[in-house]
């Protein structure tokens, strides 16, 4: 028997600089599951909401490359908290998002977290993997340590809303960058639902920025843009991953483009597989110290 009582439709917005700002644009779209029916209407991002996020992340990127590896991985583990606390919605948006069964996108949310805790166990043990001391011929010892890019631009999968853009997302910000992230123009909820959490967790504001809309609109301003350090292409197709690599060019953007493995126009993709340290790496620089060596004692030994 009904109550008479209406229910409270939840409103989406973005996620920029910590905030849930709509678009400046004034514009939203209509966001539906795999049968057609209507969901939510989500905002559609404009070229100013793109580059609002890149001078949030921009901002952002100075306390968080800065901080402790393992500070970072607290935070990111943090994180991992309030996803399993929210899990029943995400296991819900999911559902509808991707047309699974609810035991299907349970194991996905589950995965999800996972992936969120695994790379948060990186963060203080990627610098032993891709850094070190070199060996060189002379009075002098360099050691190489891995540091962040800077802002990185993520298009998510267009497919997989929730695991796959853990999986693209998490090792950005792992590894000290920031990231302006561009959600599944088909199914952005369960990223716009990501924020909620993110700005809920330790994670400062501007360290994820979250758009939704039209990939393409929202994608080129960010390709071009001459403060963003890198760019992702998983979530473009191979038109507009090639569009944007020559857009990328202009100020010498590193440009991770679209693998075999992660392609979304491939039904049979896996995200579940082990992910490897190749996105670790992604967007990392690497910068070598050189140090004079001395003599030591009557002998002329050195160390």
């Amino acid at each position: 028997m009904s109550d008479g009582r209406l229910s409270v439709f939840k409103t989406y917005k973005l996620y920029v600089g910590g905030k849930f700002p709509r678009s400046e644009s004034g514009r939203v779209y209509e966001v539906t599951d795999s049968k057609g029916n209507w969901l939510a209407n989500a905002p559609q991002s404009s070229r100013k909401d793109a580059r609002d996020a890149v001078v949030a992340a921009r901002k952002a990127f100075g306390g968080w490359s800065g901080a402790t590896a393992y500070n970072r991985g607290q935070i990111l583990y943090r994180v991992a908290e309030m996803l399993e606390g929210r899990r029943d919605q995400f296991v819900r948006e999911v559902a509808e998002a991707e047309g699974l069964s609810k035991s299907k996108a349970a194991a996905v949310v589950d995965a999800a977290v996972d992936r969120w805790v695994w790379y948060a166990g990186w963060t203080d043990k990627i610098a032993q993997i891709v850094g070190g001391a070199n060996p060189v011929a002379g009075p002098f010892l360099n050691l190489s340590t891995p540091e962040p890019t800077g802002v990185v631009t993520v298009l998510a999968p267009q497919e997989s809303s929730f695991l796959g853009l853990v999986s693209v997302l998490a090792p950005v910000i792992a590894t000290g960058n920031t990231a302006v992230v561009v959600a599944s123009a088909r199914s952005p909820l369960p990223a716009l639902s990501l924020g909620e959490v993110l700005a809920t967790s330790d994670l400062p504001g501007g360290v994820v920025n979250i758009l939704s809309g039209k990939t393409a609109e929202i994608a080129a301003p960010l390709a071009s843009h001459q403060d963003v350090n890198g760019i992702d292409l998983t979530g473009a197709d191979a038109d507009l991953a090639k569009e944007l690599e020559i857009a990328a060019a202009d100020n010498l953007k590193r440009v991770r483009r679209p693998q075999p493995v992660d392609g979304d126009a491939e039904a049979g993709t896996d995200w579940s597989a082990d992910p490897g340290t190749h996105r670790l790496t992604a967007f990392l620089e690497t910068k070598t110290v050189w140090h004079p060596t001395g003599a030591l004692g009557v002998s002329g030994s050195s160390y």
